[in-house]
């Protein structure tokens, strides 16, 4: 995994044609880049971060942010009824109990 101004990227290695080659992972647009090196490889994923970034300045558009902090879900109604339930249990809003059992999932 690399980062550059709040952009991860996933990187693997292909074997056969002897080279690095990754994608930013956490937006809908598509970045990707690569190297035969690992410095190589740094400075490619920011050069094309960077393009992105002057693309969307180039276009008078927003950059695709990272996360917002928002996400919708669907679940089977009872699946709802007991999340609902068990947030009242422990007097929180559906929206913290919720963000607070997902950050214990991914923390353990």
């Amino acid at each position: 995994m690399m980062e550059y101004k709040g952009y991860v990227a996933k990187v693997e290695f292909d074997d056969e044609a002897d080279i690095f080659h990754g994608e930013v992972i956490n937006l809908r647009d598509v970045i990707t880049f690569e190297g035969q090196s690992v410095a190589e490889l740094r400075q490619a994923f920011e050069e094309s971060v960077e393009d992105y970034l002057d693309f969307c300045r180039q276009r008078n558009e927003d950059p695709e942010k990272p996360f917002s902090g928002k996400f919708s879900i669907r679940v089977d109604p009872e699946l709802h009824r007991k999340i609902t339930t068990q947030a009242r249990l422990a007097n929180k809003s559906l929206n913290k109990w919720v963000s607070d059992t997902l950050e214990t999932a991914v923390i353990n």
